[in-house]
């Protein structure tokens, strides 16, 4: 890899985790061509970007994105994403699925360096669209209880008329 690519790499990923909420670390060594593409499909899916590269290029472009310092070893892949919690799911789900040759590492999550219990928590927690639907029901629930309480008021009416 010549000095140029290098340095393209180094500025894309730069520019990718400056507008990241999120970077997971995961080791990937065991999995096959076909499984790490079902990984990219499921990222794609949920607004999250998948990248493998070499740990010193990596490590150069979060320190120039200014979110520390991360040790790199061994076999890494990276995801990530511009909220906090999709990365973190999908890296969840996929090392669920594939226990034996995937595993996650540690993360950066809004610019700290993370470990893993911090990246598994985020993947606990829910979604944007889970905490909206959550917040509608909330907001419906006194109109729903004052409809019955209505309903049953006129039914209450008319049992008393008939």
């Amino acid at each position: 890899m010549t000095k140029q690519q290098k340095a393209e790499i180094i500025d894309f990923l730069t520019g990718e985790f400056k507008g990241s909420q999120a970077v997971v670390v995961c080791d990937y060594k065991g999995l096959s061509h076909k499984e790490l593409e079902s990984l990219r499909k499921d990222a794609k899916a949920n607004n999250t970007k998948v990248q493998v590269a070499k740990n010193t290029l990596v490590t150069v472009a979060v320190k120039n994105a200014e979110l520390g310092d991360i040790e790199l070893n061994g076999t890494n892949i990276f995801l990530w994403s511009e909220d906090q919690i999709s990365a973190c799911k999908v890296a969840d789900k996929f090392a669920m699925a594939n226990k034996d040759k995937f595993s996650i590492k540690s993360g950066i999550i809004e610019g700290e360096i993370s470990d893993v219990n911090r990246v598994m928590a985020f993947a606990k927690l829910p979604s944007r669209e889970e905490l909206l639907g959550m917040l509608a029901a909330t907001w419906m629930a006194p109109v729903a209880n004052f409809t019955i309480g209505l309903d049953a008021l006129r039914r209450k009416k008319e049992e008393e008329a008939a």
